[in-house]
């Protein structure tokens, strides 16, 4: 402090800048693993664009983060161009093979397949498409070159990188990675431990790969001797799927429009159906705008009931009406009008929770999944999120790389009470997703802030707690992010196992909820305009950081 209150006394005899000393950040990267932020850091610095340091990013979590993503998953990114101030949205979703049947989920009783052996199964394998999403989004926003954009994965897939501590954790929990040969090889020791934080691993199988990405594209991934592996493996798999190479060569990355709404004096804009995100989230803020949550402390009972209250209702409506617009008419317009959201909010009472509305059931809480943000020197920003569902996905591995199971989030049964899914499988379909890159906008259509989460249906409600967070509580964005959080998947009230907030519960039971308080896998990353500058926040429940520049 008194070396700043020096230097502006100077400044006004022109003796020393305060700008300088003090400057903002004026690029940023922030994701799960700090050797991912400084690929993608590198690429910014050598004049590469938002989405080239993305590539980068999301090729070395492919690496030192596997059990989130990679190239045998898929994903949405959004684009956001400082200089027209238009947002573009990219689809790399996984689909159904064309054969998938509405039944492949059910045993021979009609009855749902227990979740563990549907994800560890070929048939859970869906068409990756991140690799053909993000090479769409570079032809039209990269600078540098496709390929320079790969060597710092490249380069830790062939010489190693460190076990982090999650990434032990995880090879600790799934006990069934060793009947992999792929997976037991890399990751155990001849013993059959898993090797523990510190220990190095290298993926020569993933380099190679990865050299042929970076020299063709996504077409490896599509034709040719790898994706005869892709298919051979999932055919051969004890419970097989259905894939075909006609399913990896006919996949189609899609640009969507971003689905925008108003909160306050902001617009918020986030991806469209088949993911049930921003169409939830701009409901729930739109819930939640006449309660005027700025007027209380941040997760004061008051805020966590309400938040609550309109996550069951935006959870009920996901249930129902959410699912791949190719296949379903699904009434976006009508979700968010004003006159449907005043209806629904009529049943959100101060005194008293309403409990769960309808049949609609929780969502699984999965884990392979990762985000990326990212704000270059020219003010373009991405938020990018990216998966392969579960934790090493399907479990199985081609060419160095985990294969997703994004099929799991089709719903079981195709139809219920007589009534059919919307998110039921079907062949071509885009599985239903709670991935929610989001932008925020001011009046001017500047960017406020870019954020996105991990963590299956929970993406919803962390991504709508860290809005509320920035926006109405005015946290940083680190703070925002270390925030304990508050769920609500239309069941029970949810709160996190940190800080004050399991004193709580006890509120909440009184006004009728039912309080469930666990630990949160967690999974944010955030940026934010600052004065002359950005800041940014990476969740502390992950190994992510966030660096600027």
């Amino acid at each position: 402090m008194m070396r700043r209150a020096f230097c502006i006394a100077l400044a006004l005899l022109g003796a020393c800048r305060v700008e300088a000393a003090f400057a903002a950040p004026q690029s940023m990267v922030a994701a799960a693993h700090p050797l991912a932020v400084e690929a993608g850091l590198e690429v910014l610095r050598r004049g590469g664009s938002a989405v080239d340091a993305a590539v980068a990013v999301q090729m070395v979590l492919g690496v030192v983060e596997p059990q989130a993503s990679g190239l045998g998953g898929g994903g949405f990114l959004l684009h956001y161009d400082a200089a027209t101030r238009a947002i573009a949205v990219y689809d790399g979703r996984e689909t159904a093979p064309a054969t998938a049947s509405a039944t492949m989920f059910l045993d021979a009783d009609g009855k749902p397949l227990d979740f563990r052996d549907a994800i560890a199964s070929g048939i859970s394998v869906g068409v990756p498409g991140v690799v053909a999403m993000l090479e769409m989004a570079h032809r039209e926003h990269g600078k540098l070159a496709w390929g320079q954009l790969f060597t710092p994965a490249i380069e830790l897939a062939r010489n190693g990188f460190i076990v982090s501590p999650r990434l032990e954790g995880w090879l600790n929990l799934i006990k069934t990675l060793r009947d992999e040969p792929a997976l037991r090889e890399m990751y155990y020791t001849e013993d059959g431990s898993p090797k523990k934080q510190g220990d190095r691993v290298t993926n020569p199988a993933l380099a190679d790969t990865m050299k042929l990405v970076a020299e063709q594209g996504a077409r490896p991934l599509q034709e040719g001797p790898l994706a005869e592996q892709i298919v051979a493996r999932v055919q051969s798999h004890v419970r097989p799927g259905s894939l075909a190479l006609t399913d990896l060569a006919n996949y189609r990355p899609v640009k969507r429009d971003a689905l925008c709404g108003p909160y306050r004096v902001w617009q918020v804009c986030s991806m469209p159906p088949p993911s049930s995100g921003g169409v939830a989230i701009l409901q729930m803020l739109g819930l939640l705008e006449p309660f005027q949550l700025s007027q209380g402390r941040s997760n004061d009972l008051r805020s966590l009931h309400l938040i609550a209250e309109a996550s069951r209702l935006a959870f009920a409506d996901r249930a129902r009406y959410l699912a791949d617009p190719g296949f379903v008419a699904v009434p976006v317009t009508g979700l968010l009008s004003p006159s449907y959201l005043a209806e629904r909010r009529k049943m959100i009472s101060l005194e008293q929770s309403m409990g769960r509305v309808g049949a609609a059931a929780a969502g699984y809480v999965e884990r392979g999944t990762t985000h990326i943000t990212i704000v270059d020197r020219w003010g373009d920003a991405v938020s990018f999120t990216t998966t392969i569902e579960a934790p090493f996905g399907s479990q199985m591995m081609v060419g160095g790389f985990p294969l997703n199971n994004e099929l799991t989030d089709f719903t079981a049964r195709p139809d219920i009470d007589g009534r059919q899914v919307a998110n039921k499988v079907e062949g071509g379909k885009r599985p239903r997703s709670s991935m929610s890159p989001t932008f925020v906008l001011d009046r001017d259509r500047r960017l406020v802030l870019a954020v996105g989460s991990a963590g299956g249906a929970r993406i919803i409600g962390d991504t709508l707690h860290a809005l509320i967070g920035m926006l109405d509580w005015n946290l940083s964005a680190q703070a925002a992010l270390d925030q304990p959080r508050v769920l609500n998947l239309n069941g029970p009230t949810e709160l996190e196992d940190r800080g004050a907030l399991p004193a709580q519960a006890d509120g909440l039971r009184a006004l009728g909820h039912q309080v469930q308080v666990a630990r949160h896998g967690g999974g944010l990353s955030a940026i934010r305009r600052i004065d002359g500058g950005w800041e940014g926040g990476a969740d502390p429940r992950r190994d992510g950081t966030a660096r600027g520049e």
